[in-house]
């Protein structure tokens, strides 16, 4: 059985304000990178195996103590990025609030198109695609994956059953630990949106 640790990176100055997207040069602040420290902690025993991160710099920041603590290689996973967003990138939220298009999207996910990106069909697509490679790459092993809000959103949506339409149910918390185990039986979620103790391997 492969079991997936779908992990969102910690905090940065961008969050709440404007939409960073696969922007290049955002870092975790200070409590981004105390939120780091206490996941490494927290996933200490837990017999992670590889990790693969977002190539941004504020997954990779995530990553980083939990590489450190488990002396294990980062592995950047394109098809684990952010959405691309577009023209919407950077952003401000008070500015797109009065967008149209944008407020569709956040009640159409499925069918609207970010103006010079992605559909989310499209994001869950390449999550579930990475996904798969890996747990036929390595059936046995407990993988972190460091990744966004939405696109791990969208994953948990297709192993859960659930219309993209209805993501904005899902709440994933920065820095939170989201576990998936699948085998040939298919698939089990274990865990949503765990930002305290994580018992699955106690």
């Amino acid at each position: 059985m492969a079991v997936f640790l779908l992990i969102r990176h910690g905090h940065n100055d961008t969050v709440g304000r404007r939409l960073g997207g696969r922007l290049s040069d955002i870092h975790l602040d200070a409590r981004g990178r105390n939120q780091t420290e206490e996941l490494a902690e927290r996933l200490a025993e837990v017999p992670v195996r590889r990790i693969y991160s977002s190539p941004l710099e504020r997954c990779l920041e995530t990553a980083e103590p939990l590489a450190r603590r488990l002396d294990l290689e980062i592995n950047l996973l394109e098809d684990i990025n952010e959405i691309e967003f577009g023209d919407w990138a950077g952003r401000s939220f008070d500015e797109l609030n009065g967008n149209p298009l944008w407020r569709r999207f956040n009640t159409f996910r499925s069918g609207t198109r970010i103006p010079g990106g992605e559909l989310f069909i499209e994001v869950q697509n390449r999550m579930v695609a990475a996904i798969e490679k890996l747990r036929g790459e390595f059936p046995d092993d407990v993988i972190a994956l460091f990744s966004h809000g939405d696109p791990i959103k969208t994953a948990l949506c297709h192993y859960a059953g659930i219309p993209l339409d209805f993501v904005l149910r899902l709440e994933i918390s920065l820095a939170s630990v989201s576990a998936l185990a699948i085998n040939d039986g298919g698939p089990r979620i274990l865990c949503i949106n765990a930002t305290r103790d994580f018992p699955l391997f106690s």
